[in-house]
């Protein structure tokens, strides 16, 4: 399969971009599954508002931290400016929007909101909110990836074997790429016409086959995320706090620890650590949380 969509949506002189429709998308599921486990709660409505704000904010903010701390520390301690503005200042001044989100940072910075949010707003235990909460944020990682997908960003490493390759055309980790990409962008072409137009045979051939790791993790959080929410509507899980929590970190991590194996490198402090990438050493915290949020819950109190 050849990959080279379009940015997003063009109406008129508006462009919506796929990737940030995405995230829309992503949230807006997750006020609506949250708004049902509210009333299934007996919790008033008005408190939500303040969660989904909260939420949103916390996850861009805590994404962009993330990907400077973890990610690119290197180049943002010589460009401050450039950690929470748009825009590159060197060499020239240019718009460059967020670039950079690291899912780590988001769940980081989810996990301490909901704190203030368990204590100042709703009243409840921290891992009330913990347990419910990661169900739309599941279902919100499903569409992130999706996103990364449109955006042909963390590619999976070449295969030449595999039948999901895909030829990611703006595939920034290709040699022939900045070739082929000149060639596209200098062509009127839609999409279908450059597939089959025999003049770009050649370029496109170069371009390696390459696996879709945002699908794999894409389709793998599909389960998690039905899993839990069968867990809470179908099961008494809830009735043991931090379970569900527990076993959400599981999952989802060791989804991402898994399909790591078959990226591309995205840079960090994996070079000085070694045996594992960034993604990979970030997600092993994670899971060890989980796991012993797993066990300890078995301790916990019903819920009256």
């Amino acid at each position: 399969m050849i990959w080279n969509p379009s940015e997003g949506i063009h109406i008129g002189i508006i462009n919506i971009r796929f990737y940030s429709l995405m995230f829309v998308i992503a949230f807006g599921l997750g006020y609506y599954i949250m708004k049902k486990i509210f009333i299934n709660e007996n919790e008033p409505i008005e408190k939500l508002d303040t969660l989904f704000i909260w939420t949103v904010l916390a996850t861009l903010l805590g994404a962009r931290l993330g990907h400077v701390f973890f990610y690119d520390w290197e180049y943002f301690s010589n460009h401050p400016l450039e950690i929470l503005l748009p825009f590159k200042f060197e060499p020239t001044f240019q718009f460059t929007g967020f670039a950079g989100l690291a899912s780590h940072g988001a769940a980081i910075a989810i996990i301490v909101v909901m704190y203030f949010y368990s204590k100042n707003i709703i009243n409840r235990p921290i891992l009330w909110v913990l347990d419910r909460v990661v169900i739309p944020v599941a279902c919100g990682a499903i569409f992130v990836r999706i996103g990364n997908f449109f955006n042909s960003e963390i590619v999976g490493k070449v295969t030449s074997n595999s039948t999901f390759g895909i030829r990611f055309v703006r595939d920034y980790f290709s040699p022939q790429d900045a070739v082929f990409k000149t060639q596209i962008q200098n062509s009127d072409n839609a999409y279908t016409a450059i597939v089959n137009d025999p003049k770009f045979a050649d370029l496109l051939a170069q371009v390696p086959l390459r696996h879709p790791a945002q699908l794999y993790e894409s389709f793998s959080y599909i389960f998690v995320f039905f899993f839990l929410l069968f867990l809470y509507w179908k099961t008494k899980t809830t009735q043991k706090q931090g379970l569900l929590f527990g076993v959400f970190l599981i999952l989802l991590w060791s989804v991402r620890f898994i399909v790591e194996f078959v990226k591309e490198s995205q840079g960090g402090f994996e070079n000085t650590l070694g045996t594992f990438s960034t993604g990979q050493w970030l997600s092993v915290p994670f899971i060890l949380v989980g796991l012993y949020f797993l066990f300890m819950a078995k301790r916990q109190y019903p819920e009256t």
